[in-house]
């Protein structure tokens, strides 16, 4: 099992080079194409390419009463307290859930030969070509890479969240 040190090496070492184009839909499921780039540890230009997509589920709003709710099991009467102060507060407090998933099997992996300024280099070029705006390219590290994909999916829900709790208050679900 990977370490903390590990996590962190991941996190500080992931780079979205490319972002998508387009945003987490407010209603709806909203599929992105990655391409994953990680240089193989111990081996001179040996790269490898992933190529999956994560599927980010349409955001949901969770009420402070309902929250609360769930959160404050087996606190204390001060957290009690609080919670009844923070369904008094209303929909100014409601925060939005966010449901990500990537299927294992839609993920293909290919190790190519070259520097990995070659590789993104190409992949850029790819993604032009294909003209999906909701393709994004990534550079990480290969052993953790599925915690660089999930900090991928994380700058995505802060790209995404102010458009998408607008579009809530637009149509006075909020």
């Amino acid at each position: 099992m990977p370490s903390e040190d590990d996590f962190n090496y991941a996190l500080e070492n992931t780079e979205v080079i490319r972002q998508p184009d387009g945003q987490i839909a407010t209603f709806g499921t909203t599929s992105f194409r990655f391409y994953l780039i990680t240089e193989i540890m111990d081996r001179v230009n040996q790269v490898r390419v992933r190529d999956g997509r994560v599927y980010a589920e349409r955001p949901q709003i969770i009420a402070p009463g309902h929250y609360t709710k769930l959160a404050l099991e087996n606190f204390g009467e001060k957290a009690q307290d609080f919670a009844a102060w923070l369904e008094s507060s209303g929909a100014q407090l409601a925060i939005l859930k966010y449901g990500f998933n990537f299927r294992r099997g839609e993920v293909t992996e290919n190790l190519v030969n070259r520097s990995v300024e070659d590789v993104i280099a190409d992949v850029n070029r790819q993604v032009d070509a294909s003209n999906d705006p909701l393709s994004a390219v990534i550079q990480g590290v290969d052993d953790a890479w599925e915690v660089c994909l999930l900090k991928f999916t994380v700058d995505l829900i802060q790209k995404s969240s102010g458009d998408n709790l607008g579009d809530f208050r637009k149509r006075g679900l909020l």
